[in-house]
């Protein structure tokens, strides 16, 4: 069964080159099922690749104002680490150790900063809707979202603008209608958040 992805070529030679890029039957942190994977961790083990992929992500940006980045636990903290190297701000992250995401080891927001939520992947935006809610319950202002990876299909566009390192369209199935699950295949789960 052929199975399209559609990506830059750079961006391909990139996460192929950095392992990132994987093929196989996968389920999505969204529930959903995908022959294709993109393991940002692989990515950002190398610093070189994930420096320039940063880089190239905040040239996008452009000259936003913002006073930090904040990104969901786990996968986003390294991305919004590189990212807020970039653009000179602090860089913060949100964790979940029990329900919804919460600041935690000594991290504040105070009224009127102004965010960028940064993530590695973003598929639904799920994660990132909730640390920006997390944001502006603290009183920030969240300017806008960031992500390495843009695999909605154009599904995420919140009020705020959205910025992408690289935007990626693969197939992706409900559970009930997988056609790699109605061929015998099991998925698999590569991601850091639990079933």
């Amino acid at each position: 069964m052929p199975v399209e992805l559609t990506i830059a070529p750079e961006a391909r030679d990139i996460l192929v080159g950095a392992g990132a890029l994987l093929e196989g039957h996968f389920k999505l942190t969204s529930g959903k099922h995908s022959p294709y994977y993109v393991q940002c961790a692989q990515l950002f083990a190398q610093p070189p690749l994930a420096r320039k992929a940063a880089a190239e992500l905040a040239a996008r940006i452009g000259r936003l104002e913002v006073d930090f980045t904040l990104a969901p636990a786990m996968g986003g903290i390294i991305a919004g680490y590189e990212v807020a190297a970039e653009l000179g701000c602090r860089a913060l992250f949100a964790e979940r150790p029990s329900g919804p995401f919460e600041l935690r080891r000594g991290f504040a927001l105070r009224p009127g900063e102004r965010v960028l939520v940064v993530e590695d992947v973003i598929t639904t935006g799920g994660s990132v809707l909730e640390v920006a809610q997390l944001a502006r319950a603290h009183g920030a202002i969240v300017a806008g979202y960031a992500t390495f990876i843009d695999r909605s299909g154009g599904s995420f566009h919140p009020a705020e603008p959205v910025w992408s390192w690289t935007r990626i369209a693969a197939p992706v199935y409900d559970p009930a209608e997988c056609p790699l699950c109605a061929a015998g295949s099991q998925a698999v789960k590569p991601g850091s958040r639990p079933e």
